[in-house]
């Protein structure tokens, strides 16, 4: 299921390297008030996919402490193809699939998405880092703030002010965990994944600013899973603003 891309011009590919690149290695920097939301579509079952699953590890360590949030979702159309994957969902699936509607794109594994703008091969390095940085320069992340956090036996509640968009969405992320893959395309092979997708809770923003109760996913535990907080258009897929939500301390 992975598209083959046109070959990119050997001088862009140079003016990407150059920009990407310092000294052979990534340099992402992140002037202050943006961010970049990656969000990757993949599947056990797909053998072209761990390579993406590693690129994007390679990223979070190298974005440490810069507001770079991954999102691994585990699509469910290889379950039949040899290996069901534990972490798939059909509602990601689906989410990949508005995503084609939004930017005109097949679906594939693996596929990144960049801020709800801009999709291709979830392996292509320098694209991927090409993408951050050009995000990292051009957005404005003032548009989601939470406050008043707080968890409340199996809820999680919050307060959020917004500006932009019409849906405030809510992922729940395992942070890490990997997989003995005993048949499919990756059969005999242990795949390592991280900040795996395990819920996703939209909330129609009628107005900028609300409250939010949100049940915790089976399995939540504060110290190995993280909170992503992002405002999108619903109309273009466009992701406006994007936050991690601290619970730290409550």
């Amino acid at each position: 299921m992975k598209i083959v891309k046109p070959i990119i011009p050997i001088l862009l590919l140079l003016t990407i390297a150059s920009v990407v690149f310092a000294g052979g290695k990534p340099n992402i920097k992140a002037p202050n008030n943006s961010f970049a939301l990656i969000e990757l579509f993949t599947s056990e079952g797909c053998s072209s996919c761990p390579p993406a699953d590693a690129l994007v590890a390679r990223v979070q360590k190298e974005s440490k402490n810069k507001p770079v949030y991954i999102l691994a979702y585990h699509v469910d159309y290889w379950n039949h193809l040899g290996w069901k994957d534990q972490f798939s969902n059909a509602a990601f699936s689906q989410r990949q699939r508005q995503y084609s509607a939004w930017l005109k794109a097949e679906v594939y594994t693996p596929q990144i998405v960049v801020n709800g703008k801009r999709e291709f091969v979830g392996s292509e390095d320098g694209t991927l880092h090409s993408a951050i940085q050009t995000s990292l320069q051009k957005t404005n992340n003032d548009g989601l703030t939470f406050n008043a956090v707080h968890i409340d036996h199996d809820q999680l509640n919050l307060q959020y002010q917004t500006h932009g968009g019409n849906a405030l969405l809510i992922a729940f992320v395992l942070k890490s965990a990997s997989t003995q893959v005993k048949s499919g395309e990756n059969g005999g092979h242990t795949l390592s994944h991280i900040n795996i997708v395990k819920a996703l809770n939209s909330i129609t923003l009628r107005q900028a600013n609300g409250n939010a109760s949100v049940r915790l996913p089976e399995g939540y535990n504060a110290q190995t899973w993280d909170i992503i907080g992002f405002t999108q258009n619903t109309q273009t897929g466009e992701v406006l603003s994007a936050q991690r939500i601290s619970t730290q301390g409550v």
